[in-house]
């Protein structure tokens, strides 16, 4: 047997245990907030993650373009390819990515202000309006509805 192929060997039983050992979700600081189980903790993700904090919007896009390739349930990933692209102008596929996060987890506080935001970006207040009375429903007085309403309120529609 030759150097290279116990090193295959060793690579492959190490990526066969990393992929089978049960990995913990985490809720990147930022992300808009998420009650949602997906599985945020791929290194690709936090990459992504940086880039989105770093103002690296195309750079994030295209690892969480990756990412929801593999994860196609990751709700989080779908928020952050909405507010990627939102902040790029890019209004129609930000729509369709936070509608994308929604439909899997209708709860995700994150992609409701965000999509709100969007709304308010576009001038469709009334349905800002109806993502701030859901975010009021799931969780109160919480982030990202007090940080919905500022921007309802900054545009004159609260």
């Amino acid at each position: 047997m030759t150097v290279f192929s116990t090193r295959k060997m060793v690579a492959t039983a190490l990526m066969a245990a990393l992929m089978a050992s049960p990995a913990l979700p985490v809720l990147a600081a930022g992300s808009g907030g998420s009650n949602s189980s997906t599985n945020t903790s791929q290194p690709s993700y936090q990459q992504a993650k940086a880039a989105v904090d770093a103002g690296n919007y195309a750079n994030a896009i295209e690892s969480l373009t990756e990412i929801v390739k593999i994860d196609p349930n990751n709700a989080d990933a779908w928020n952050l390819l909405g507010y990627s692209n939102r902040k790029l102008k890019k209004y129609e596929d930000a729509a369709r990515f936070y509608q994308t996060a929604l439909k899997i987890d209708p709860k995700h506080r994150g992609a409701l202000e965000y999509q709100g935001e969007l709304f308010v970006e576009t001038g469709a207040f009334g349905k800002a309006r109806e993502n701030l009375a859901r975010l009021k429903t799931i969780c109160g007085n919480c982030e990202q509805y007090g940080d919905l309403k500022k921007v309802l309120t900054a545009a004159g529609q609260v």
